[in-house]
């Protein structure tokens, strides 16, 4: 199960819903029988790398951008994996 787009609106961040929508999709795979969430955030996304690290994602590997813009920006993106307890 692949995580696309998260987002909360600004003028709602700090209510706990970014953190209720996570739970809810780990919660979601995990009645799927789903071995793992994982997902994708630009490096400059701190507040949701925070968040998807407090839900127990961890890191799971690195990688610049594949086009010209993401290699003469250095544009990196961070994997996180969320393995889900108890499926096979």
């Amino acid at each position: 199960l692949v995580l696309k787009r998260m987002s909360v609106r600004k003028d709602y961040r700090g209510l706990g819903i970014a953190k209720a929508l996570g739970r809810t999709v780990l919660d979601f795979a995990r009645q799927r029988g789903c071995r793992a969430v994982v997902l994708n955030t630009l490096m400059l996304q701190h507040e949701a790398r925070a968040l998807y690290e407090r839900l127990g994602f961890r890191q799971h590997r690195h990688y610049v951008l594949p086009t010209a813009y993401g290699r003469l920006a250095n544009c990196t993106i961070t994997t996180y994996r969320y393995d889900l307890p108890g499926t096979p």
